[in-house]
């Protein structure tokens, strides 16, 4: 050990003799192998090696490791159910008379039986997809999973789920009106249903009259056909499924893309290369006007004359009771080169919506042979809300219906069908691999079916709408005094009451009401799975955790599970025991904590007991909770700094050192203290450590170095972590010297491993807990422990070969890191490289240890300075927890069994956090162990075990209580579909480690077919197999599940390097709500139209390229990066106003910050992207672009409904492949 003491100015240059000098980030080539790693046990994720360690202690009393009182290890979870594709049939012809329609999915099935949820279900539907097979056709592909059905009660019969539904058999054109959830309607008899045999038509009208014919029907070998005259329409359902035999019809024939021979007469020109079509061809009678077209096609479609599209009034809508009408003749309907923009505005009615009738329990409406509604949704208190059925079909080329039997032959497209015209962006990857999704490749359609209608966005579930109608109508008070009650979502907001259960921004379930056995949970494919969040923020006007103290006596504990005492707890025998709702346990109240009850059976010292009145409250520990039984020292912050070249030449080392004072003042403080008791020491290191003395009574700091990195100790152990009060002088004066005396510096191979082996060793010598602040700068391939070899290869991303370079090379910064967890030492790193670092293997370090990594790639102190400050300062403030253990404890026949997110476990029970702060969230899923009744419910209770930035030993208590429920119904519709997003992220993240990515996108898109197949079969009403029906609550899982797989953590774009991918994937495993729901679905509002007098926050808009107008100027973020897109022709006010100058190509799109211009637009969009990052857990650097810029392809892979450039579908094109997936389930 070489050990060196001197003061400054004696030292040489550097501390030592300088390493050679070589680029930065160079290193040997990357290996052709990578070390294979040992797997942690089955199902304890994330944790590192999580063999029990016999050497580790246990910080928790000795009583509360009695035997018995905590349930088992997690357990495999059953696999999914996989099998050979299950395509969907055809259609079949034939009507169906009534009374003979198969309940669907309902196997041997008594007539009238059905699964039915009350009435205060709703649903939303998205009706039939027409069009080829299913996308998934190769292995992997979900089949229905075996065993019962459901559970029928034939008496709740006609007490069906209101709902809507979207999307017909080929995907409507628009939607109108406002969304809304559905209301309720009165119980109606039902038409019987018999038992048919399966071979029955899917696409059936169950509630057709016998031998009435389907009114629907428009093909004849092929022809497309209209309506039938004088056929009566049901009331009930909007029902038009295909058939094969329909009566001739007169009229001429649309025009169609095949070989035809020539005929007489003029034909206007079109788009595509096809004879005219004689004028004598028949034509389908017309019951009412026919939709308009646009007068001109887009630019390279050709052009039409505008009265071309436009037909006389029809007889209007047909009734019920209505007599026949008679045809009538109408002109050619339009064809290819005369169809009405997917953009257009104009809507002509053709079948008006029918008046409120108690008969519409629901309305099934098939896209493929439905007209144009106008008016908007219907809100009433006996009527439904239901989606207005929109003019235009939908070919989802492959997918989104029964496949045709013979592709190249669908030629003639129905009599409402035009091709597609592309709006912003002609989608090109539906026949590529979706970027190692689960699907095989997308089916190739012929090529004329590739200028079919593309789906409206508009059409769809609109999440935008979803959060602002959730705000109106959830927004305010909260109380949490009912079990089971469903929190408002997590972006609207409000203000929490405890009443015994804690609030949802500290514990929030993937469903408030938990199936009562596993069978019944199993068919649903929805996990049971927590989001645990024990340092949330707490909301403005809501009151902090009370803190306990029971002074000698501690917290009061059931004698065999160890809960805590909470509000669940029910008091016996006049108060002297109390029965645990979580074992069923009874325990003698000690005679420090009797108390008598009243008459109701409570205490009468109820509502002075915060630990029996609130659903989150704290103890101050004993000295049994305290590490060797001993009182505990307040925590300490590190900062250990690299100083080799790169780190000095991009400015960091003077940015950091000028701003020390400022971070310092940031330190944390218990809650009612006016300073804050932490200490802080500083390291810094090149290819040697170099340790400092500040202690207040010195005259100027000393350096003492230590060249022996193989065998790192301590060389200080008085005058290392000091009060920064106290030693305020002689840290200014290690803060001005520390730029200097490495100016010049030319070591560029550092060290990363033994820095922070060091500061392990310093905190382990002053036996306390604290974080290290390490500041990093290229790859460790100095010879010493940690040294790592260049193995970056981004062309393996997203291949099965991603393994390679996303786990880690070796294990010895895992090792590291367990050992930082048993003395409480958390790592976060701050890396500023310039090439590859390898986050994945030193990332290990802060993985384990509860930690987080901010990345700033080609760093330069002018630009990413005030960037980093503020997510230092943001790191060093925030409420943390330090030497942290969490258990989830759950009522009986339901355990913990599966952790995910940065911490370590020694056992199947604890999670061992070195810190936790407010920002981070762990995911754990829960298991059934027996069957649950309905009486007990489902209890949970979380207990943090931590040490507070005063020192204070302390346990935080959260309760939660849920219901049972035996129907899918209730399960679907208490379900929080942003925690189930949050928990499918940090699942597919750990399994990304394990098997190769097209197979984890493949499970997650497979399982939420499957969750949507579930309530298709057993909750919603009966209807044809081509309309896909999503319930209230889930309806945006669909949306969500794809942008989750676009992600940069699951996919990212062709850019990405290896370490991007891994810091997304980090990022993501930390994630709480608030960030996760902007992150998958990032926020994007506008600019161009501000007030600039305005207090109140622009509402967001849908995030698609759609929405964006060449006139505008629009703000995106995701939490991490935020764009400034400016359209060519934005208003010459606002950037003259905004940026200085008067155009917008003048604008400089290098600058990360807006200048300071003293106008009110300037000052109001400069105060709109501070609160937008306020509200953000990091500083997002500003990057603004001009439209059709290089950087609007990186811009662009940010809009998650879109498609991307690697393939990835848009919002419409995927859930066109989820019904395909859901069809081929039902089948």
């Amino acid at each position: 050990m070489n050990q060196q003491m001197m003061p400054f100015g004696n030292q040489p240059a550097g501390f030592g003799q300088p390493g050679s000098f070589s680029p930065p980030g160079g290193g040997p080539p990357p290996p052709t192998s990578v070390n294979s790693q040992t797997g942690p046990p089955p199902r304890q994720f994330l944790d590192g090696n999580q063999q029990p360690n016999p050497q580790q202690k246990n910080f928790l009393p000795p009583h509360s490791m009695a035997p018995g009182g905590f349930m088992g290890a997690g357990e495999q979870g059953s696999p999914l159910n996989l099998g050979p594709v299950n395509k969907p049939p055809s259609a079949l012809p034939g009507s169906l008379p009534q009374g003979t329609g198969p309940l669907k999915g309902l196997p041997n099935a008594s007539p009238g039986a059905g699964i039915f949820p009350p009435t205060s279900q709703s649903h939303t539907g998205v009706g039939e997809l027409q069009g080829g097979p299913s996308l998934a056709q190769g292995p992997g592909q979900f089949i229905r999973p075996t065993g019962p059905a459901g559970f029928i009660n034939p008496g709740i019969v006609n007490n069906r789920p209101s709902g809507v539904q979207v999307l017909g058999n080929q995907q409507q054109q628009h939607i109108s009106g406002p969304s809304g959830t559905p209301t309720n309607i009165p119980q109606q008899p039902r038409p019987p249903f018999a038992n048919v045999s399966p071979n029955s038509a899917p696409h059936q009208n169950m509630f057709q009259s016998p031998g009435q014919m389907d009114s629907n029907k428009q093909f004849v070998n092929g022809t497309p056909q209209g309506p039938i005259p004088g056929m009566q329409q049901p009331q009930r359902m909007f029902n038009y499924a295909p058939q094969s035999q329909m009566p001739p019809v007169s009229g001429p024939m649309p025009p169609t893309s095949s070989s035809m021979p020539p005929v007489s007469g003029p034909m206007p020109p079109t788009s595509s290369s096809m004879p005219p079509v004689s004028a004598s061809s028949p034509m389908p009678p017309m019951s009412g006007p026919m939709p308009p077209t646009s007068g001109s096609m887009p630019s390279g479609l050709g052009s039409m004359p505008s009265g071309l599209g436009s037909m006389p009034p029809g007889p209007g809508p047909m009734l019920s009771g209505q007599g026949p009408i008679p045809p009538t003749q109408s002109p050619m309907p339009p064809g290819p080169g005369s169809i009405m923009s997917a953009s257009s505005n104009t809507v002509r009615p053709m079948y008006p919506p029918p008046p409120p009738s108690s008969n519409m329990n629901q309305q099934n409406l098939n896209m493929a042979q439905q007209q144009q509604l106008s008016g908007p949704y219907l809100h009433s208190q006996d009527n439904r809300s239901m989606y207005s059925p929109t003019q235009g079909n939908y070919n989802t080329d492959g997918f989104g219906g029964p496949p045709p039997v013979q592709q190249n032959n669908m030629r003639y497209p129905p009599v409402n069908q035009a091709p597609y015209q592309p709006m912003n962006q002609q989608y090109s990857g539906l026949n590529q691999n979706y970027s190692g999704m689960s699907s095989p490749n997308y089916p190739q359609p012929p090529a004329q079916q590739k200028s079919q209608r593309k789906l409206d966005p508009d059409m769809l579930p609109n999440p935008i709408q979803v959060m602002q109608d959730n705000e109106k109508s959830r927004s305010g008070i909260f109380y949490t005094d009912q079990k089971g009650l469903m929190p408002p979502l997590v972006t609207t907001n409000f203000v929490t009451h405890d009443r015994g259960n804690c609030s949802p921004r500290f514990v929030r379930s993937t469903t408030y009401s938990v199936p009562f056995s596993s069978d019944l949970l199993k068919q649903t494919s929805v996990p049971f799975a927590l989001l645990i969040s024990p340092l949330a923020r707490i909301g403005e006007g809501e009151q902090p955790l009370p803190i306990v103290n029971m002074g000698e006596l501690g917290p009061v504990r059931c004698i065999r599970c160890k809960a805590y005492m909470s509000p669940f707890m029910q008091f016996i025998d006049g108060g002297k025991r109390f029965h645990c709702v979580f074992c069923k346990a009874t325990t003698e109240v000690p005679g420090e904590y009797f108390q008598h009850l009243d008459h109701t059976g409570q205490r009468v010292d109820r509502y002075e007991r915060p630990e029996l009145l609130l659903g989150a409250y704290e103890y101050l520990a004993t000295k049994d909770y305290c590490r060797n039984n001993q009182s505990t020292e307040p925590p300490a912050f590190i900062f250990i700094i690299d100083v080799s070249y790169n780190n000095v030449k991009s400015g960091l080392v003077h940015l950091l050192c000028s701003k020390m004072k400022e971070i310092i003042r940031s330190l944390p403080r218990d809650e009612g203290s006016e300073m804050s008791n932490m200490k802080v020491g500083f390291i810094t290191y090149s290819s040697s450590v170099h340790f400092y003395n500040i202690k207040s009574c010195l005259a100027a700091p000393q350096m003492l170095l230590v060249s022996d990195v193989n065998e790192m100790f301590m060389p200080l152990l008085d005058g290392f972590l000091c009060d920064p009060v106290e030693s305020e002088i002689v840290i200014d004066l290690l803060m001005q010297e520390i730029p200097r005396q490495f100016a010049d510096t030319r070591d560029t191979e550092t060290i990363l491993h033994p820095a922070i082996r060091a500061g392990l060793e310093a905190l382990k010598a002053s036996d306390c807990a604290g974080k290290l602040l390490v500041f990093h700068s290229s790859l460790p391939i100095a010879d010493a422990p940690g040294k790592l070899k260049n193995r970056d290869d981004r062309k393996v991303l997203n291949t099965d070969k991603e393994k390679s370079v996303l786990a880690p090379q070796n294990n010895s910064y895992s090792s590291l890191g367990e050992e930082c967890v048993k003395v409480g030492c958390s790592v976060d790193l701050f890396i500023f490289n310039n090439s590859y670092v390898d986050i994945a293997t030193i990332g290990e370090v802060s993985r384990l240890t509860g930690g987080e990594i901010f990345k700033y790639t080609y760093f330069q102190a002018d630009i990413d300075g005030e960037r980093f400050i503020s997510d230092l300062k943001r790191d060093v403030s925030r409420q943390t927890a330090f030497d942290a253990t969490m258990r989830v404890r759950t009522s009986t026949g339901v355990r913990p069994t599966d952790f995910y997110g940065h911490f370590f476990m020694s056992n199947t029970k604890d999670i061992e956090l070195a810190s936790i702060d407010s920002d981070k969230a762990v995911a754990v899923e829960i298991k059934h162990d027996d069957k649950l009744t309905e009486e007990d419910g489902v209890y949970i209770q979380v207990a943090l075990l931590y040490t507070s930035c005063g020192g204070q030993r302390r346990l935080r208590i959260l309760n939660l209580s849920l219901n049972i429920c035996t129907q899918m119904a209730d399960l679907y519709r208490t379900c929080d579909l942003d925690t189930l997003v949050n928990y499918f992220s940090k699942q597919g993240i750990f399994k990304l480690l394990e098997s190769s990515p097209k197979q984890v996108k493949t499970d997650i898109m497979n399982r939420c077919a499957n969750i949507l197949a579930c309530y298709r079969k057993n909750c919603a009403n009966p209807s044809s197999v081509g309309q896909l029906i999503l319930p209230e609550c889930m309806k945006l899982l669909p949306l969500y599940v794809n942008t989750l797989l676009k992600s940069d953590a699951f996919s990212g774009g062709p850019d990405m390097t290896c370490d991007d991918r891994s810091f997304a994937m980090h990022c993501v495993m930390v994630m709480d709500l608030t960030v996760s729901v902007v992150y998958f679905y990032p926020r994007l509002i506008s600019l161009h139209n501000i007030d600039p007098d305005s207090l109140e926050s622009p509402a967001p808009i849908r995030c698609t390229y759609e929405k964006l107008q060449d006139d505008g100027v629009y703000l995106l973020d995701n939490g991490v990066h935020m764009f400034m897109w400016l359209g060519m022709n934005a208003p010459t006010g606002f950037i003259s106003n905004v940026f200085g100058v008067p155009t917008t190509p003048q604008v400089d799109t290098d600058k990360t910050a807006l200048p300071n211009l003293e106008n009110p637009m300037s000052m109001r969009i400069r105060r709109l992207i501070d609160d937008v990052r306020e509200k953000r857990h990091r500083s997002m650097r500003l990057t603004v672009l001009k439209e059709r810029d290089k950087m609007e392809m990186v811009f662009k892979q940010y809009l998650m409904e879109d498609h991307s450039t690697d393939g990835s579908p848009s919002y419409g094109d995927f859930i066109c492949h989820m019904h395909s997936q859901i069809r081929t389930i039902l089948s």
